[in-house]
């Protein structure tokens, strides 16, 4: 990224921004708009950006009922103008521009733009449950498929509805209808299952190659469905979760949800040095353990899209001593990503000294520092 603009988004009024094509470096006080500027980044990428807002909780307080954040990207010998922005009268969708072009949604960034993330709030995702884990895997599957999100939304939806059928009619609801809601509960049941198998296969063969300065997790996407598809082909799988949904209606009526599905699967994350599950690790080893994971997943998106990401990195250094910190500077600058990280102090960067730009933040204004 050589240019970046922001207009009325959250504590920005407006904001110009013409970073080096190096990494850059964000240090300010609490509360000085550090990670504001960081979502407005991670909006220039497929997604909902790293809070998952809505469109409208990003206007500026006291400003227009509009926003702005625009960009040009350089991908190897290309380069494209992109923006998106919210606008009331457009409704609540997030609009999209590429090259002054009109865009289908935020997809449509997909094959020159992405970006990867750790921010403080992930901290305990490897220890907050199967539920965290999944959403972790399900981003990192969309990364690579976009039409992940699709699936997992078309799943969760089928199964609501026939949670709800279940719950209110029990025996008396249509089995058509039944029949129909489990048809597509099998069939994005087993694309979920199968684009998060082929996700952690991935992600472990970029960590293989990673640094080993920070230790490399393993992970095992964990489920019935995932195991089925070890062992039998994609249709015959979505054969027997059908059935196993027919078979489960009356057990789901009187729990609700459903028995069986992608909706129960886990990421299991393991720290092989000490043969232990992520979960049980402390807390900065967790945390070592996510960033060879983010490292990992911005490698093998390389490898993928043809153009390595963003990578976001919010209040990351303050966690790491001096020597962690320069192994993270040094595998990043090794991984040829433009890196936008934050922190509260600028000697926070030194190791980074001479390759990434440092700016400082504060109260909404951005000062270029060397």
């Amino acid at each position: 990224m050589v240019r970046l603009r922001v207009t009325g988004f959250r504590s920005y009024e407006h904001l110009s921004i013409d970073p080096k094509p190096c990494s850059v470096a964000l240090f300010g006080p609490n509360g000085a708009g550090k990670t504001n500027l960081l979502e407005a980044v991670s909006l220039l990428t497929p997604g909902r950006g790293l809070r998952r807002a809505r469109p409208q909780e990003l206007v500026r307080r006291g400003g227009n009922a509009s926003w702005a954040v625009a960009a040009v990207l350089e991908c190897g010998s290309e380069r494209y103008d992109i923006g998106t922005g919210f606008e009331p009268s457009e409704g609540e969708r997030r609009l999209v521009r590429i090259d002054g072009h009109p865009a289908r949604g935020a997809t449509a960034l997909a094959p020159i733009s992405a970006a990867v993330w750790l921010t403080p709030a992930m901290d305990r995702r490897l220890a907050e449950g199967p539920g965290a884990r999944r959403k972790l895997l399900d981003r990192v599957a969309f990364g690579f498929d976009s039409g992940h999100a699709g699936r997992v939304t078309a799943f969760e939806k089928a199964m609501g509805e026939r949670s709800r059928l279940l719950t209110e009619q029990g025996s008396r609801a249509d089995p058509s209808w039944l029949a129909g809601l489990e048809e597509v509960m099998a069939a994005k049941g087993v694309a979920v299952a199968a684009a998060r198998l082929e996700a952690v296969k991935r992600l472990m063969d970029a960590l293989g190659k990673g640094p080993q300065s920070f230790p490399r997790p393993h992970l095992e996407a964990l489920g019935s469905v995932e195991e089925a598809l070890h062992r039998r082909p994609a249709l015959e799988v979505e054969d027997g979760l059908r059935a196993g949904l027919k078979a489960a209606r009356g057990r789901d009526a009187e729990t609700g949800g459903a028995s069986q599905g992608p909706h129960r699967s886990d990421l299991a994350v393991r720290h092989p040095g000490k043969d232990m599950a992520a979960a049980d690790c402390s807390t900065g080893e967790q945390k070592a353990l996510l960033i060879s994971l983010v490292l990992g997943w911005a490698r093998a998106l390389a490898e993928v899209r043809g153009f390595v990401p963003l990578v976001l990195l919010d209040e990351v250094a303050a966690h790491l001593d001096e020597v962690r910190r320069g192994h993270l500077f040094e595998a990043l600058d090794n991984l040829g990503a433009q890196t936008w990280a934050t922190g509260t102090d600028a000697h926070l960067f030194s190791a980074w000294q001479g390759r990434a730009q440092l700016f400082r933040v504060d109260a909404g204004t951005v000062t270029l520092m060397n």
